[in-house]
């Protein structure tokens, strides 16, 4: 009997061993099936172990004209390349631009931790370049529900005004001053005129100096202005540091020396002006809300108390002067020298101006919504002539498939402004400048922002610009003014200009020097005077 009972006993043990060996050989068959249909990375260039493609990126600079050409060999739209443990995912196609930054949002809703943000953020202080969290949302709460608002932005409709007219005056002072004979730096021009506006917006004043005589920048704006650029250029600059952290501390590239001296030059001279107003609140000097800084300064929390410390206010206002000052200037000088050359497109322009405006008056804010021309030629250079490479990268958040392929957590995807842009999939004739393109119908409006992401002028999603009609109507204003005041041509010297790109950005490679004559009643400038 006991012989049996311990038979019993061996065979059950046996049987459930059986099982068991049965269980484990179909869940290991069922992961190595499941794992043999996770879909591939996108196509790349072959990695190094460890660090990925980091030597081709130091060696094949500027990095981002090095992975359009991968792009181009590999004949794909999107692409993995693989910089140290970091997946850099670009794309260039509309519908997976849709994907990553509409259908999956949520997913891609945060920003990677890279040195040049930190720096410029003063640790994630403040909106569109700290990743998610409690900060950015307090931080996009303040900017969304505060600070661009419609309210606001009419309340600092006439500072706008202000720098339109400034701009006239400034140009005008130009062709009256029989040592420039007209003769004008437009890059120049452009660039002051958007720091100008939003000097006038945050500070209520145009210079931090004294200025020239002339109405041009000081010493102080040419500064200010010189080092935001560089911020602008180092930031995701495609830093050694940004994809091994643990080299930051040499800063082999220098990207951390430049980007921190260029914080400090702009800084010096926004912080005064922020700590003088502070101060000015302590004693009761001041209290209208005249500005964006007095705004800030007047949060209150639900105790009563300051919402913002003096911290996040510099760091929002840092990030505001970014924001502000490129894609405008970059896109008017770019339309100014496209019209300059193609001289029946700028015709087009004033002869729309003319119509809309007249030429008795200046045109006005309340004027560009029926500029559809003007803003037409606007939309064409966001298209063809970015302001950068690439949009600020997102995160992904979790391992997740995209347009068929994998994109492993921790990626940093960035959208390409020039590659979507100009795609002959999706544009004829990508890289003529045709503003009419953008011209649906003569009742329709344009918009300088395009939703299928066919053109990447400003971001979308939650992450997207929310100045965009502050950015908007700096832009087209800008342009309209610098064509109803006056006709341009090429300089004298010069039969055409030149629509070289530069070789380490996507601006033009020199700045444009254009001739201008006024084409207006002297009255309209002498009054601005």
């Amino acid at each position: 009997m006991k012989v049996e009972t311990r038979f019993s006993n061996n065979l059950s043990s046996l049987i459930a061993i059986a099982l068991c060996l049965v269980s484990l050989y179909f869940f290991i068959l069922k992961s190595i099936k499941k794992r043999s249909i996770v879909p591939p990375l996108p196509p790349g260039p072959t990695a190094y172990p460890i660090v990925g493609s980091l030597p081709e990126m130091l060696w094949k600079k500027p990095a981002f004209r090095w992975i359009h050409n991968v792009m181009k060999q590999l004949n794909t739209e999107i692409a993995c390349i693989k910089l140290g443990r970091v997946h850099v995912i670009a794309v260039t196609s509309p519908e997976l631009s849709i994907e990553f930054l509409k259908k999956h949002d949520s997913v891609f809703a945060s920003r990677p931790d890279v040195s040049s943000a930190r720096l410029a953020s003063d640790g994630y202080l403040a909106v569109a370049i700290s990743p998610s969290g409690d900060q950015w949302k307090k931080m996009r709460r303040v900017m969304v529900s505060e600070v661009l608002t419609n309210n606001v932005f009419e309340r600092l409709h006439t500072k706008r005004c202000e720098e339109a007219d400034h701009l006239v005056r400034y140009v005008y002072n130009q062709c009256m001053n029989p040592h420039k004979s007209g003769v004008m730096n437009v890059r120049d021009a452009t660039r002051h005129y958007c720091s100008n506006v939003i000097r006038k917006m945050v500070f209520s004043q145009r210079f931090f100096g004294l200025g020239m005589e002339d109405g041009g920048p000081g010493i102080e704006e040419r500064e200010h202005v010189d080092g935001l650029f560089t911020i602008l250029s180092c930031l995701y600059g495609f830093a050694i540091a940004d994809y091994v952290p643990w080299l930051e501390v040499f800063d082999l590239d220098g990207n951390k020396k430049m980007i921190t001296n260029a914080i400090k030059n702009v800084r010096k001279y926004q912080d005064q002006e922020i700590e003088k107003r502070m101060e000015m609140r302590k004693l009761g000097l001041k209290s209208d809300e005249n500005d964006i800084l007095d705004i800030l300064i007047n949060l209150k929390n639900s105790q009563n108390e300051p919402l913002l410390s003096i911290r996040e206010i510099k760091a929002v206002i840092l990030e505001m002067m970014l924001a502000i000052i490129d894609n405008p200037s970059n896109a008017v000088e770019w339309t100014m020298a496209e019209m300059i050359n193609q001289s029946d497109i700028l015709v087009k322009a004033c002869e729309e101006l003319d119509r809309v405006v007249g030429k008795n008056r200046l045109v006005q804010e309340s004027d560009l919504s029926k500029l559809n021309y003007i803003k037409a030629c606007l939309k064409e250079s966001f298209r063809l002539h970015p302001v950068s490479p690439f949009n600020m990268p997102h995160i992904s958040s979790k391992n997740i498939i995209v347009g068929g392929y994998f994109i492993p957590k921790g990626s940093h995807v960035a959208l390409s402004r020039p590659g979507l842009g100009r795609n002959p999939r999706i544009w004829d004739e990508p890289l003529r400048f045709k503003p009419e393109r953008h011209i649906v119908d003569e009742v329709s409006n344009v918009l300088l922002v395009d939703h299928d992401l066919r053109i990447l002028s400003f971001s979308t999603g939650r992450r997207g610009c929310p100045a965009l009609e502050l950015g908007s109507t700096i832009t087209t204003m800008l342009l309209a003014r610098l064509i109803q005041g006056f006709s341009w041509k090429q300089p004298l010297d010069a039969n055409t200009i030149d629509l070289v790109e530069s070789v380490h950005d996507l601006s033009l490679a020199k700045p444009l020097i254009a001739h201008a004559v006024p084409r207006l009643d002297s009255q309209i400038y002498i009054q601005l005077v």
